[in-house]
């Protein structure tokens, strides 16, 4: 090796940093969007963990048949690297909506950029073998691969995926490991056998990420406009979801990270029955508290009570309470709710906003996501409905969204169980809406003297007195004969439950 000899060292390890944080970076990148394509992400992040580490066992084995130019086997690698990495989450998007195995393809990238990485680091200890000695070669290698994998797993939640998108991120990694191999090829030009075709070759390949860079959110909507039904009308990626709302001659849609939200069409079936058992049973609540349901359709019904004087909405994304607020037509499918003036709008966690609330609550309108993931669902923890208790008021009723215990019976008594595990007796119910079928709600009442009840609203379209007594009748197959836990922080019973029984419906 020509040149200054602990220059070409330390250059060459600065590239096992590239490689250690590109690697994992492709690996969370594939993991996150497979959870957004296909929900399931416990199960998703570890198949791909295993397969990733699995397929880097396989390229250090595999490094054992090469030979000759070690240094142009590894900047070829480098190359190849960036390019499938790079085009990983591009190439996924497109394929998602037209393929019939979409995990095949997904698992195929995954373990290919593996073993790409897993056959670069054996062959930059033999390349480095007799320039330093051992026990300094293997320590500065995994010092700086463990330096790049935790630098790669702070920019990734914290900077790179807010800012940049899942799509961008994998490209900006694939550009910066061509780079790398680009670099290195005019460094060590004299040792390689054809430089100037790996550099054009990383030229062009830089080239080429570059422009799919530019042009990503193209690439992004014409996958949802293959994905959705329904044309796309408005695409947003913020720093906690991907909202797409689309519309046809007779509903607009919105989705959350490919979830169907509500439908225009009979979202009023939804939130009437989510808003108004509960705050009829909380007589005439004045101090209302929404957490989730950014959209205000939720906080729409609760003004409806002419009792309210207050309504506090914490949603956690800014972007979603800006747009129903802001954009007319969606403003108007809320009847203005946001803009009012006796609503309050905080966005925050929920969970970290609870904890630190002192006030107390009439009726508390709990409209989340379904619990897909860890981070959802920590909102249905007992540890979460014990701050719920202590932000009701005394005889205060709270009403959960709790999935559809026809699809997913025991997610669905898990709600149950949990809520009353914290000391707050239940009634569980349900009703049908069209866009989601039979779905479910546990109202939750806090002890002390019960409120007298008020009557409904007048002009509701769907809830009257009868339907209201029809909802509280559960068929034999929405139960469940299987022994179910209580949904804790550290078991998250509900997030296995909810996986298993859905993902029967997504295959």
């Amino acid at each position: 090796m020509t040149g200054n000899r602990i220059g070409a060292q330390w250059l060459l390890l600065l590239a096992v940093f590239v490689i250690a944080t590109c690697g994992l970076i492709y690996e969370l990148v594939a993991g996150t969007l497979a959870s957004y394509l296909l929900g399931d992400s416990v199960t998703q992040f570890s198949l791909i963990i295993g397969i990733y580490l699995f397929a880097m066992g396989v390229g250090s084995w595999l490094s054992r048949f090469l030979g000759g130019n070690l240094l142009e086997w590894f900047i070829r690698i480098e190359l190849l690297v960036g390019l499938v990495g790079g085009f990983s989450s591009t190439i996924l998007f497109l394929v998602f909506p037209v393929v019939f195995s979409f995990r095949t393809v997904l698992y195929s990238l995954v373990f290919t950029t593996g073993m790409l990485v897993g056959l670069e680091l054996p062959l930059l200890m033999r390349i480095l073998k007799d320039k330093v000695e051992f026990r300094d070669l293997v320590s500065r290698v995994f010092t700086v691969d463990y330096i790049g994998a935790l630098l790669a797993s702070l920019l990734f939640p914290l900077l790179l995926v807010p800012h940049l998108g899942l799509i961008r991120t994998a490209l900006f990694f694939g550009i910066l490991n061509t780079a790398v191999g680009w670099y290195l090829t005019g460094q060590f030009r004299s040792e390689l056998r054809r430089p100037a075709l790996l550099r054009w070759g990383a030229v062009l390949l830089i080239a080429a990420e570059l422009v799919v860079f530019v042009f990503s959110e193209t690439v992004m909507h014409y996958s949802e406009t293959m994905t959705f039904n329904d044309q796309v009308v408005y695409a947003r990626s913020t720093p906690y979801q991907r909202i797409v709302l689309t519309r046809n001659r007779r509903e607009l849609r919105l989705f959350l990270n490919g979830n169907l939200q509500f439908s225009s069409a009979d979202e009023y079936r939804y939130h009437e029955a989510l808003v108004h058992p509960a705050l009829s049973k909380a007589g005439r609540p004045r101090n209302v508290l929404v957490l989730g349901g950014g959209d205000g359709l939720a906080v729409r019904e609760v003004l409806k009570h002419p009792s309210v004087e207050r309504v506090h909405l914490v949603d956690l994304d800014p972007a979603m309470t800006q747009l129903f607020r802001g954009q007319e037509v969606l403003a108007r499918l809320n009847g203005g709710a946001l803009a009012q003036p006796r609503v309050r709008i905080s966005n925050a966690d929920a969970f970290v906003w609870l904890r630190a609330n002192r006030e107390r609550f009439d009726a508390i309108i709990i409209d989340f996501p379904d619990p897909s993931n860890y981070a959802i669902g920590k909102l249905y923890t007992d540890l979460f409905y014990t701050l719920v208790k202590r932000s009701l008021a005394p005889g205060g009723v709270a009403v959960v969204q709790s999935t559809s215990p026809y699809v997913a019976p025991r997610s669905f008594w898990c709600v149950d169980s949990t809520i009353r595990s914290v000391g707050l007796r239940t009634v569980p119910y349900h009703n049908f809406v069209p866009s989601f079928g039979e779905w479910g709600y546990i109202m939750a009442f806090a002890p002390g003297a019960p409120a007298a009840e008020s009557p409904l609203p007048k002009g509701l379209r769907f809830l009257n007195e009868q339907t209201m007594e029809q909802m509280l009748v559960f068929p034999k197959d929405m139960r469940t004969t299987a022994s179910i836990g209580v949904n804790k922080l550290n078991n998250q019973l509900l997030v296995h439950y909810f996986e298993e029984e859905w993902s029967k419906y997504s295959e």
